[in-house]
């Protein structure tokens, strides 16, 4: 069971990363827009991607914990090193 748990973490890992790239990009899009509501928007997008980055990081890192059965800080990492 573990196992599941730990794949499903991996599968919000990965669409979490693309959601971020995602988002990046299309700051990156607005940010070369002449329109100026492009660069209105241009400034809530940046400041809400980065935001989001954070965010996601901090529940990443509390997910990736409770995938692993909240272990011990050794034992995870001794996890991770098994995974690599």
């Amino acid at each position: 069971m573990q196992e599941d748990v730990i794949q499903a973490y991996l599968e919000i890992e990965q669409a979490m990363q693309r959601y971020s790239l995602l988002l990046e990009q299309h700051v990156a899009a607005l940010q070369t827009s002449e329109n100026e509501q492009d660069t209105m928007k241009f400034q809530r997008m940046k400041a809400g991607s980065k935001a989001m980055r954070d965010s996601s990081q901090i529940y990443l890192s509390y997910a990736k914990y409770v995938a692993y059965g909240m272990p011990e800080s050794d034992e995870l990492n001794e996890e991770e090193d098994l995974q690599t």
